[in-house]
């Protein structure tokens, strides 16, 4: 105003100001117009998939539990403490006062580890009332359940406190049902696991077995049922089994997958796949007649000396004959017509000695000895044709049986049907995975045969079903006596392999019951309750029954083809479909259906011919 302050300077320093003032308006309106950024949490709570059956059905779930602690210190009054929280977790206060105590001068001490959400939820409730818990902490860990308790409690498994797989599926299939979290990448939820087997059926075959296991007063049984054409398994039973919900108090006996990771000499139920070698590679015909006059001996040129018992004397027989009488004598004589590299390269083929490569953990190669062996002698080749001197699991003979089931080609087995993401989107479905050619389709037919004769007049015929044909071969052996050596006199692996329906077969059933009390001999302890369990798989899937009144017919009949069912607009006819029929409608999402019992449809809710709608709920009973 008086000079001192230059107008140059002055309009410069008032441009600046308000071109500042500008950029400050035009960024706050920027932001002003623009949609804020979503901020996503970092604890984003990752869920652990599920393990369901093949029908959808929950066998374990993810949940949460809390581990409930105090800083001692901090308890001023220990016993209106306990008196408070006592009811509320189920322990005495005397448990808790007791704990406490115990561990007075440590920073902090659990009370109760795995609460339940409603337990949790009642203790906050608790704490915001009073003061005495202020020094209560809970860590929230994630956890599992399982709605069917010790249902194929050896497949499906069981989980660690600390959110890990520890046995079974849980275990082998940690990575899919809890993927690994990658920093900076974006949350992945686990995938829900669809497993092969049928709870229902494994419920109904779990209580066979439960029967079997009491009336025989034996130490564990195995049985195991699989799709023959696809090698998926529908029932998985290992006794005795645990309750995965308690599994912490389970024995190593109760835990223990038995079919996976034992192995023992099978017996005369591996007299099938010698047999099938035999012929496959021409050392023997279907027409060859063997003398059993009821031992098998011989001296080699070193002077070795090989006897091996037979149970009877059976006279001249052929190979039928000699599986249907179960014969050592003419399978041990067979053997001499056969190189022991090429017989052990078959078995090995069959999968014999290595690992089946299913997605069960622990499982066993069994032992297959090689020619080169320091055990290898002169007695080997024929007692390994009989089924000792070789160890095999449950799960090698049934995915060996594959082979003659279907028609000389080996199916890998497996457990898993399917895997959806967290959305219930499909990103694995099973397709079944054939193995190379083991027998020529002639040879596999001749077997299914030879087992047929045995279920109607040999060995096995406790098993016959008489109306479905069965094929079967039954074993009895000895169990190692690994405390003295040798073989026990008093421990037995009692054994039987079925296959049905002989014409095309559908189903491979195995059951191993270990060490039986009084009677051993598979034939009269096994076989029956093969029949029991292929009557009820039978009627579970809706197999056809040749004395089925839609069958019976006193002239020639022809059944076309099952089509699949349409829906229209209406709600069909569902009456005598069966539940295989059936499963198709489970996969839908527009409608829900509910199926209830076994065999056949006789009643429907709601009525054939009422308007269908989305969502709409269609219960069907079966008989």
């Amino acid at each position: 105003m008086n000079g001192f302050i230059k107008k140059g300077p002055l309009w410069f320093l008032v441009s600046v100001a308000a071109a500042f003032s500008l950029y400050i308006i035009v960024k706050y309106g920027i932001f002003a117009c623009t949609e804020p950024p979503v901020t996503v949490s970092e604890n984003t709570e990752i869920q652990r998939g599920s393990i369901l059956d093949r029908n959808g059905k929950a066998l374990a779930v993810p949940t949460t539990f809390y581990h409930f602690g105090v800083t001692p210190a901090s308890i001023k009054n220990k016993e209106n403490f306990a008196h408070l929280v006592a009811p509320i977790i189920g322990m005495s206060e005397n448990e808790i006062i007791s704990i406490i105590e115990k561990n007075s001068r440590a920073s902090f001490v659990y009370i109760k580890k795995k609460l339940d959400q409603s337990t949790y939820d009642e203790l906050k409730k608790l704490m915001s009332r009073n003061a005495l818990l202020s020094a209560v902490r809970f860590d929230k860990i994630p956890g599992r359940v399982y709605p069917e308790n010790d249902l194929a409690s050896q497949l499906i498994g069981f989980m660690g406190s600390d959110g890990k797989g520890l046995a079974g599926i849980e275990y082998s299939m940690e990575k899919t049902l809890s993927p690994e979290q990658k920093s900076g990448e974006e949350p992945v939820q686990g995938k829900n696991i669809y497993l092969t087997i049928d709870a229902n059926l494994q419920s109904n075959l779990e209580k066979i077995a439960h029967d079997a296991m009491e009336t025989t007063q034996a130490a564990s049984i195995m049985m195991i049922a699989a799709e023959a054409k696809t090698g998926e398994v529908l029932s998985y039973t290992s006794l005795p089994s645990m309750n995965l919900n308690e599994y912490t108090k389970a024995t190593p006996d109760e835990m223990k997958d038995r079919p996976a990771s034992d192995s023992y000499e099978p017996g005369s139920v591996f007299k099938i796949f010698s047999v099938a070698t035999f012929l496959d590679t021409g050392a023997i015909s279907q027409n060859d007649i063997f003398m059993c006059d009821g031992i098998y001996e011989k001296q080699t040129s070193s002077g070795e000396r090989i006897r091996i018992t037979c149970l009877d004397h059976h006279g001249w027989q052929t190979a039928r004959e000699a599986l249907k009488y179960s014969c050592n004598d003419a399978l041990a004589q067979m053997s001499e017509k056969i190189e022991s590299e090429e017989f052990l390269a078959k078995l090995k083929a069959l999968g014999f000695g290595s690992r089946p490569g299913t997605e069960l953990p622990g499982e066993t190669p069994g032992l297959v000895r090689n020619t080169n062996d320091r055990f290898w002698s002169a007695r080997s080749k024929p007692t390994i044709a009989i089924g000792q001197e070789i160890t095999v699991s449950a799960l090698q003979m049934v995915q060996a049986a594959t082979a003659i089931a279907n028609g000389g080609i080996p199916l890998q087995l497996t457990f898993i049907s399917k895997i959806t993401n967290s959305a219930g989107q499909e990103e694995y479905v099973h397709v079944p995975t054939y193995k190379d050619r083991v027998f020529k389709t002639t040879t596999a037919n001749y077997l299914l045969s030879c087992m047929e004769t045995v279920a109607q007049s040999g060995t096995g015929h406790k098993a016959s079903l008489g109306d479905v044909s069965i094929g079967v071969k039954t074993g009895t052996a000895q169990m190692a006596d690994h405390e003295n050596g040798g073989y026990s006199k008093t421990d037995f692996i009692s054994n039987c392999i079925a296959v049905f329906p002989v014409e095309d077969p559908e189903i491979i059933l195995y059951i191993v019951i270990e060490k039986a009390q009084g009677e051993t001999y598979a034939g009269r302890i096994v076989a029956p309750v093969i029949a029991q369990a292929a009557d009820v798989i039978i009627d579970h899937l809706g197999m056809s029954r040749g004395g089925a009144s839609s069958l019976a017919h006193p002239g020639q009949i022809s059944i076309s083809g099952t089509a699949p069912i349409s829906l229209t607009d209406t709600v069909p006819d569902f009456t005598g479909m069966s539940k295989r029929q059936l499963l198709p409608l489970l996969e839908r999402r527009d409608i829900h259906v509910k199926i209830n019992g076994d065999g056949w449809v006789t009643n429907q809710k709601p009525e054939a011919g009422s308007p269908l709608s989305e969502n709409m709920e269609i219960e069907l009973y079966l008989e």
